[in-house]
């Protein structure tokens, strides 16, 4: 609380609180970034700097030397007397475009002082002492009414058109006023200039100043510009540097109130005769040859700094709105021409035809469901859909910087980074390193509920009981138990709670009355429900409904290969880049349980996806090796870990999804997403109507996390409940001849037991055996027994009341809220949910009303489309997010290429997919799989001969 009195002393906020002005920023800095993309003109490679673009002198050999007699009231932090520091110096032309030095514009220069290897002071100005613009809307709504003008015809129609029906005339005509006044100065030598740094900074003790580079007195006068010459200015200076040094005073302005010297106006000059100009120091660029290739490649390094005036102090901050926006609106400018941070523009004709496309399905979907629309019409009903829930369904729960922090210039990229998947998923994002590695926090589709008062109401135990438990196996017949599998083995990749250890923090459930719980091995019956809580991240003020994700949230393969550098390099040949196997399989642990990335509720089916991409793993090694012999050990590592991740996450994207959604518009959709729409004049029509961008697969994109940063959601977590599919007991057969080897219980093949049952039966014969059997529908009624008493890290828990809990505790909407967020009409009876009159009378039963009907049990008893594995309500939760794990990451978009990947690795998975996996693997099972599906439908049983299927 004191650090924002100390900030609202001198300034205050848009919108009322630094919270909602950061919101703003940011959409400026988004804006921003367009100007860049607008800048660069047709044919350019590459973004420019949003402003000062073009550099007539870099060096990183200057220094700043604080005056002997340095007045008292000035000294504080860095700033003493006598002192003196390196610095790094570029003088620039405003513009946002390359052009002529003659041509009319402000010039600028950005100093950085390095006072230590932890401490440096970013100084910026400009040629003019006021800002053209009072505050950062007017300042981008400037920069965007001038955005790509690049002749006077083009300039004139941004200042007399577009500006002012951005920002009406009068403020339109101020601001012409001072662009005018600024420009129309001739520039002849950058030395020669005195620059202001417009808005304010704290000076530590001394309180808010404005600064001021001038000329050092003495010096050549700057000669007559040379109009033939359209880099005159980066001439002069060199010529000058190279017979003397260039000197400019720092000078610093003191406030005095707000009346004649205002902090949040940048349009407002601080007149001398209020402020008297106080030398404080010189800032000295030393006589030198800029010629040389010593002095072109410091220049090199120069422009690939990026300036910021939040790169200082606290004591040292930037003042007032438009200084407040430099941070956001910098980092991202400096970003995006970096090639860390993307912006894709969406065309005109996509922004203006989306909202009434938007509208008629909304009205539409009233009475006529997406999936009973024709096809082309249901694709472009998913694509508006899919709009208006990243619109309104994307919510960030990290704590915003607000207000803005002085920082340390960031560390460079790792150059590691850029090619490889980190061990934590720090630097998926370059811009924003620590976005989506672990210990991030879950995001949300919806806002949060928080009622306590509801945590058993009705009794979770009740519920589970009388809903969920399995009274007879429902099959889901258009699946294999490898869908079930699957699923498990990418829920790990992707979300992971944490929990307190057994015994330190519980949740307890009343027992009905009547019943009674056994909560341990061998402990006696209680009246309780007992399971350890989720450990949640405590902010004052807020309900405690905020989680931290252990695993990170890409599509990276960390269940297979860890979350820490640590674990992976664990999980590795000793002096090699292929996982450690035995005999084709996975080590074992001391625990019993094999060692792999994540091996939590481990099982058959977990162990023949690991086993499996395992080896993936190790094969590709193999290929990168003989492809490419002079690769090092560790980038065949690497370089494999990205061709498997990519591999899974074609699998799951035109493999597993269009398996558990049986219908031919979902496996179109998907398909798009991966590899673009067919070819089809009619479906590309209107995806260039509506959304021009998945004209091409999302790997032929940039990255885009659609304003809102990447994470996945506790609204994620609850559609991806889907335990219903695991069996409770398993037939295991040989191949060959389709033989019974014997029929186990899920408790046969969970846990320690696992992996002795895996290597008896062998990967092959394991595939085989849940290749041709089905898993349980997702419903209700349908939870697997063997869930519903299962022991876990020393307790006993019923994983079907665990799940209620948990999602009622985190806070996610009930059902018929939940429906609602997600922009589908509310249920207003009981049948309105399910068209099953014994399920409707079972809610009844349970549930005093609709609103009370929890989330899992409403999404179990849904009625979903014909061909649906799960209802449609939960896929509106999977069309946002499923697109997003890909949109967001640029190892599956702007890095999804051959540098990186191989020539190779893009071919593998190009020509790769499940049936490739297992084939590579288990040859022998080719006549099996099935010859026009995924590897997820059910394959085809071995007949064993007659008087044998029993195995006997």
């Amino acid at each position: 609380m004191a650090d924002t009195v100390s900030h609202t002393q001198y300034e205050t906020y848009e919108g009322g609180s630094p919270e909602a002005e950061r919101v703003v920023f940011d959409e400026l800095a988004r804006q921003l970034m367009a100007v860049q993309l607008k800048n660069r003109g047709r044919g350019a490679h590459g973004v420019e700097r949003a402003f000062h673009a073009k550099a007539a002198l870099g060096v990183e050999n200057a220094r700043l030397r604080f005056d002997e007699s340095l007045p008292a009231g000035l000294a504080s932090g860095w700033v003493q007397p006598g002192a003196q520091y390196p610095a790094v110096v570029r003088l620039s032309n405003a513009s946002g475009t390359a052009q002529p030095d003659i041509a009319p514009d402000l010039r600028g220069i950005a100093v950085r002082v390095e006072v230590s290897a932890e401490e440096t002071h970013d100084l910026l100005a400009t040629n003019f002492p006021v800002s053209h613009a009072r505050d950062a809307r007017e300042f981008v709504a400037f920069a965007k009414a001038m955005a790509g003008a690049r002749n006077p015809v083009q300039k004139a129609f941004g200042l007399l058109v577009k500006l002012p029906l951005a920002v009406g005339w009068s403020t339109a005509a101020r601001m012409r006023r001072n662009v005018q006044a600024a420009t129309r100065h001739v520039v002849g030598s950058l030395a020669r200039e005195t620059y202001w740094s417009r808005g304010a900074i704290m000076w530590g003790d001394a309180g808010p100043v404005r600064y001021q580079l001038r000329p050092a007195p003495g010096g050549a006068p700057a000669p007559r510009p040379d109009r033939h010459d359209p880099d005159l200015l980066r001439h002069e200076l060199a010529g000058r540097l190279a017979l003397a040094d260039v000197e400019f005073e720092l000078c610093v302005q003191r406030f005095v109130n707000e009346k004649h010297t205002p902090v949040e106006d940048g349009a407002a000059p601080w007149r001398e005769a209020d402020a008297p100009v106080v030398p404080v120091g010189r800032l000295v660029i030393p006589r030198q040859d800029v010629t040389t290739a010593e002095a072109r490649a410091a220049a090199r390094r120069v422009e690939a700094s990026a300036f910021n005036p939040w790169y200082t102090t606290d004591e040292f901050r930037p003042l007032g709105n438009l200084n407040r926006a430099r941070k956001a609106a910098y980092r991202a400018s400096a970003g995006h021409r970096l090639g860390t941070r993307f912006r894709t523009e969406e065309p005109l004709r996509n922004t203006v035809l989306g909202v009434p496309v938007r509208a008629a399905f909304r009205a539409v979907n009233r009475y006529v469901p997406w999936h009973r629309l024709p096809l082309n019409l249901s694709l472009l009903n998913l694509v508006a859909l899919r709009q208006a829930l990243r619109r309104f369904n994307l919510i960030d729960t990290e704590v915003p910087e607000a207000p803005p922090r002085a920082v340390p210039v960031p560390e460079r990229v790792d150059e590691g980074a850029r090619t490889a998947r980190t061990y934590d998923g720090s630097s998926t994002d370059l811009s924003e390193p620590r976005m989506g590695a672990i210990g991030s926090t879950f995001g949300r589709n919806l806002a949060p509920v928080h009622r306590p008062d509801l945590y058993d109401v009705p009794n979770p135990v009740t519920v589970a009981r009388e809903l969920l438990h399995r009274t007879a196996f429902r099959p889901a017949s258009s699946l294999n138990i490898l869908a079930a599998a699957w699923i498990q083995f990418q829920v790990h990749d992707w979300v992971n709670h944490r929990r307190y250890k057994t015994g330190e923090r519980a949740v307890e459930i009343p027992m009905p009355p009547g019943s009674a719980w056994t909560n341990t091995l061998g402990g006696p019956p209680e009246d309780v429900m007992r399971f350890a809580e989720n450990i949640g991240v405590r902010r004052p003020g807020e309900p405690p409904l905020l989680f931290t994700n252990t695993t990170s949230p890409w599509w990276d393969g960390s269940e297979v290969y860890g979350g820490d550098e640590a674990t992976a390099r664990s999980l590795r040949e000793p002096d090699g880049p292929k996982l450690r196997l035995e005999d084709g399989h996975l080590p074992v642990g001391a625990n019993g349980i094999p060692l792999t990335g994540f091996n939590e509720n481990w099982w058959l089916g977990l162990s023949v996806m690991h086993t499996l991409f395992a080896r993936e793993h190790n094969a590709l090694c193999d290929a990168l090796h003989a492809e490419y012999p002079k690769m090092s050990q560790d980038r065949v590592y690497h370089t494999a870990r990205l061709i498997v991740s990519a591999l899974i996450a074609k699998i799951h994207t035109v493999e597993w999804t269009p398996a558990i959604l049986a219908t031919e518009a979902i496996d179109v959709g998907l398909k798009t997403n991966w590899q673009g729409p067919p070819d089809n004049w009619l479906s590309k029509l209107g995806l260039w109507l509506v959304e021009a961008h998945a004209l091409r697969g999302i790997p032929q994109t940039l990255p885009d996390h659609h304003k809102v940063p990447y994470s996945l959601t506790e609204d994620f977590v609850t559609v991806y409940r889907m335990h219903p599919l695991i069996p409770d007991d398993y037939e295991l057969r040989e191949h060959r001849f389709g033989q019974r080897v014997e029929t186990v219980g899920f408790d046969d093949i969970q846990g320690v037991a696992a992996e002795g049952v895996a290597r008896k039966t062998g990967l092959t014969d394991s595939l085989y055996s849940l290749g041709i059997a089905h898993p349980g529908a997702i419903t209700l009624h349908n939870y697997p027994k063997a869930l519903t008493r299962f022991e876990r890290d020393g307790e006993i828990i019923d994983l079907s009341v665990v799940d209620l809990a948990r999602t009622r505790r985190r806070g996610v909407p009930r059902y018929n809220d939940f429906r609602a967020g997600l922009h589908k009409q509310r249920v207003r009876r009981f049948e309105d949910i399910s068209s099953d009159p014994e399920t409707v009378a079972r809610l009844r039963e349970v549930y005093r009303d609709v609103d009370e009907v929890d989330t899992m049990v409403g999404l179990f008893a849904e009625n979903p489309p014909e061909g649906f594995g799960f209802s449609d309500t939960a896929f509106r939760i999977f069309i946002l997010m499923a697109t997003r794990r890909i949109q967001s990451d640029r190892f599956l978009t702007v890095d999804f290429r051959p540098e990186l990947y191989t020539p190779l690795g893009m071919d593998w998975i190009a020509r790769g997919g499940m049936n490739s996996v297992i084939l590579r693997h288990c040859p022998e099972l080719a006549a099996m799989l099935p010859r026009d599906a995924s590897a997820f439908a059910p394959w085809r049983p071995v007949l064993p001969e007659r008087g044998n299927g029993a195995g006997s």
